[in-house]
């Protein structure tokens, strides 16, 4: 396999990943970020990939267990090395399986509502909707034949009665995660993702709570970079682990 690796949170992770096809960036950050760091218990990372988001979560809240749920043979393979070598073979562990198949959640060892977090970075595009690329790597990640609401489905299913669920998707589709969200969390709370003040959100993340009747909260946005393009001081702080997300 052809790898690069980078350092991930300031360093706190090392994280091989495919050279070419889907890389972790600030999104991934951004997610891994949110997670609160007095956290405890079971994570799960769906669609985890190499592990970046999990394994990011894990190096920030050191009281939780990291579960890297993908489907991707490749990415797993990587997804394990990351284990081993950021030497979290004891708090993390990588579930071979396909997320919306319950039979094959059950078959890798994922029990319905054993989650106390789960974390999805999901693919951002349905089938049909955008052109495909031909990396087929990169196309597992950004595109899926299945609609966002039966991603989310079974996501929630995994999470435990009273779980946290955090999500990063496009800002576009932020009333597709709404409609996905509603039948089954409450205490949702929305933080919108600008490139620059006064910009349009390009991205938004939303975490709620199973089984929760709370209203919605709309947070104040998030701004990644200032005029010049350079981070602002919280972005660079949440891209180096030293923040988190404020949300």
């Amino acid at each position: 396999m052809t790898e690069r690796t980078i350092g991930f949170l300031g360093g706190r992770i090392s994280l091989r990943q495919a050279a070419k096809g889907h890389r972790a960036g600030t999104d991934a950050a951004l997610l891994a970020s949110a997670v609160p760091r007095d956290a405890e218990g079971l994570a799960l990372d769906a669609g985890a990939g190499a592990g970046a988001v999990g394994l990011g979560a894990a190096a920030l809240a050191p009281g939780i267990m990291a579960g890297l749920i993908e489907i991707e043979p490749e990415a797993c393979a990587f997804a394990r090395e990351n284990v081993l070598c950021n030497r979290l073979g004891e708090r993390a562990k990588v579930f071979e399986a396909n997320l919306l198949d319950p039979i094959s959640r059950r078959t890798a060892g994922l029990q319905p509502e054993t989650a106390n977090i789960v974390l999805t970075n999901p693919p951002f595009h349905q089938m049909g909707r955008i052109r495909v690329t031909p990396d087929p790597r990169k196309a597992l990640a950004h595109v899926s034949a299945a609609p966002l609401d039966t991603w989310v489905r079974a996501c929630v299913s995994l999470l435990r009665p009273g779980g946290l669920f955090l999500m990063i998707h496009r800002a576009d589709a932020l009333a597709e995660c709404l409609a996905a969200a509603r039948p089954r969390l409450g205490a949702l709370a929305i933080l919108p993702v600008v490139p620059r003040m006064g910009q349009a959100a390009t991205r938004v993340l939303m975490k709620g709570v199973k089984g929760s009747k709370a209203p919605l909260r709309l947070c104040s946005p998030l701004v990644l970079h200032e005029t010049d393009g350079v981070f602002t001081a919280l972005a660079e702080a949440i891209h180096r682990g030293e923040a988190s997300t404020p949300f």
